[in-house]
C-alpha cells in the first residue's frame, strides 16, 4: 500500500487527489535518490500549507478567546503554529512513519526530527487545501489542535522552557543561563546528549535529548522546576516565578523537549564553567 494510501485511512478524509497527497509526503531527499519514483517533493506545499495553518489557528483562537488582546492571541498562536507545535500535531497522526525519506535522512533520525515534521504537516494541509478546499482542510488542522486551541494556560507558559529561565535570571541578576555538555553518546545518527544549566554557577537542571538543543530544553524545564520548588513561596521571589516561571502543572513539559527553534534563532553560546552537580 501507498504511505499515502494508509495515510488516508488515519485522516478520516474523503481525500480524491491520492498523487497530490503523496507528494506531500515527498522529503526532497527521498527525490535527490528515487528521481525516476517521484515527480517532486513536498516544499512547494509545505509553502502553501503553512498560509493555511496560520489562517485557521488565528480565526480559531480569535473566536474562541474574545478577552485576550492581540499579545496573548500572538502568543497562543505561536506556541501552536511553532515548529514545536507543529510537531506534535504531526505526532497525533504519526505523520512520520508515512513519510518517503533518503537513506540517510531516515537513519539520521528524519521520522523524528521537528523541523522534518512540522515541515510535513505544512505540506499535508497544503495538500487537503488543493484537494478538498479551505473549509475541510482549516477544520481539520483546528479539529486536530483542539487541546491547544481551548488551553487557558497563562502567558508566561506558552513560552519555551529556556525562554522563560533566561528571562528569570535576566530580571533577578542580570545573567543569562550557562549551559554546559556533559557527555554524547552513541553513533553519530542516534546520539544521547547531557546537558547541565547553571544559574549563577550552580547547577539547577539537567537533560538529556538526541540534540544538544533538546537536552538544553529539558535542562531548562527541569531548572524551572528546581527553582520554583526552592522559592518556598517567599513574598520577594514568588511574583517573578509567577510571571516567568508559571505554577506547578503548566509546563507541559513534553510539549517543549523536542524543540528547535521555530524563529530560526541560532544556537545559544554556552561557556565552559566549574559545576557543581551536588543534589541534581
Amino acid at each position: 500500500m501507498r504511505p499515502a494510501a494508509a495515510l488516508i485511512e488515519r485522516l478520516g478524509l474523503a481525500v480524491r487527489d491520492l498523487d497530490l497527497l503523496q507528494q506531500a509526503l515527498i522529503h526532497s531527499s527521498y527525490l535527490h535518490e528515487h528521481r525516476d519514483l517521484a515527480a517532486g517533493h513536498n516544499e512547494r506545499l509545505e509553502f502553501l500549507g503553512d498560509s493555511v495553518v496560520s489562517l485557521a489557528i488565528s480565526d480559531a483562537l480569535y473566536r474562541r478567546h474574545p478577552d485576550d488582546d492581540e499579545g496573548v492571541l500572538s502568543a497562543r498562536r505561536a506556541s501552536i503554529v511553532s515548529t514545536a507545535g507543529l510537531a506534535r500535531l504531526a505526532a497525533r497522526l504519526e505523520l512520520g512513519e508515512y513519510l518517503l525519506l533518503g537513506e540517510g535522512e531516515s537513519q539520521r533520525g528524519g521520522r523524528r526530527r521537528p523541523a522534518l515534521l512540522a515541515s510535513a504537516f505544512e505540506a499535508l494541509l497544503g495538500a487537503l487545501y488543493l484537494d478538498l478546499g479551505y473549509e475541510a482542510a482549516s477544520g481539520f488542522v483546528v479539529a486536530l489542535a483542539a487541546p491547544e486551541l481551548t488551553s487557558d494556560r497563562p502567558l508566561g507558559a506558552l513560552k519555551s522552557p529556556k525562554s522563560r529561565l533566561q528571562e528569570y535570571t535576566q530580571r533577578l541578576t542580570g545573567e543569562r543561563p550557562q549551559y554546559r555538555v556533559l557527555d554524547a553518546v552513541g553513533p553519530d545518527h542516534d546520539k544521547l546528549f547531557r546537558v547541565a544549566v547553571a544559574v549563577g554557577g550552580k547547577v539547577v537542571g539537567v537533560g538529556r535529548g538526541h540534540s544538544r538543543r533538546v537536552a538544553e530544553t529539558e535542562a531548562a524545564a527541569h531548572a524551572i522546576e528546581t527553582l520554583r520548588e526552592s522559592s518556598g513561596g517567599e513574598p520577594e521571589v514568588s511574583p517573578e516565578l509567577a510571571e516567568f516561571l508559571g505554577a506547578e502543572g503548566d509546563d507541559h513539559r513534553g510539549d517543549w523537549v523536542a524543540v528547535e527553534d521555530a524563529r530560526g534563532h541560532a544556537d545559544e553560546s554556552w561557556t565552559e564553567i566549574d559545576l557543581d552537580l551536588d543534589g541534581i
